[in-house]
């Protein structure tokens, strides 16, 4: 397996895991992962609230997409079913993660405005290069298929 792949295998799967640890009660971290108004003028308040089975599903989803970046580092597609799915599926996970770097021009992403609450700061310092990362590997794994 190559290292690019198991790198984003292995930060997929820890962000996975981390959504379930939240969604049971866990709360190391979550402070610095729900955007938040801007606190000088809104507060500081949490923008949503997002239920446990949510956060369940936003769970499984990222390990399916662990899952994906597996199936694509195989090369040979032609033992899995839906062979022609997953490569679509690894663009369109390239295409979403890069949109969640660019991000939504409020508080989240490369031109977010709010930047000066905990999950701003977080935002710039790990989870812009994360997915850009993702967006990227995403991208170099369904190519090389």
């Amino acid at each position: 397996m190559n290292f690019i792949a198991l790198v984003t295998i292995i930060t997929l799967v820890i962000a996975g895991v981390f959504h379930f640890y939240w969604a049971f009660g866990g709360t190391f971290g979550l402070d610095k992962v729900i955007p938040t108004k801007d606190e000088k003028d809104l507060d500081g308040k949490d923008l949503f609230k997002p239920g446990k089975i949510l956060t369940i599903i936003v769970g499984f989803i990222i390990l399916s997409c662990a899952w994906v970046a597996y199936v694509l580092n195989f090369k040979d597609l032609s033992m899995i079913p839906y062979s022609e799915q997953i490569v679509y599926a690894g663009w369109f996970l390239s295409g979403v993660f890069a949109l969640r770097s660019i991000g939504d021009f409020y508080v989240v992403g490369l031109f977010k405005k709010i930047k000066s609450t905990k999950f701003a700061e977080f935002d710039t310092k790990y989870f812009i290069p994360l997915t850009s990362y993702w967006a990227i590997t995403f991208a170099l794994l369904t190519y090389q298929v």
